[in-house]
């Protein structure tokens, strides 16, 4: 059994929307067996940034990344949530 690493693209509700504390729920959030890896923030527009989390799980975690995404949907503040890369974790 390997790990991979899941890209996942968040898109906050609003530029006031904290994403440092945003960062923290996500962490809280995630399903047992998942765990963010890395966090990175990048401009899209008119000052709403996006959050990139990069998340490990195992390669044959049930459901697939389907737990992970409605886990970080479910948090107040959060727009929407996209599945952006997947790849075997080295």
């Amino acid at each position: 059994m390997g790990s991979i690493i899941v890209v996942i693209k968040v898109l906050p509700s609003g530029i006031d929307v904290d994403l440092e504390k945003l960062k923290d729920e996500i962490r809280k959030q995630l399903p047992v067996g998942t765990s963010a890896k890395a966090f990175d923030v990048k401009p899209v527009a008119f000052g709403l940034n996006a959050l990139y989390v990069y998340i490990s799980m195992p390669d044959n975690y049930e459901g697939g990344t389907t737990k992970v995404e409605e886990a970080i949907s479910s948090i107040p503040g959060v727009e929407q949530v996209d599945v952006e890369f997947i790849s075997l974790e080295h």
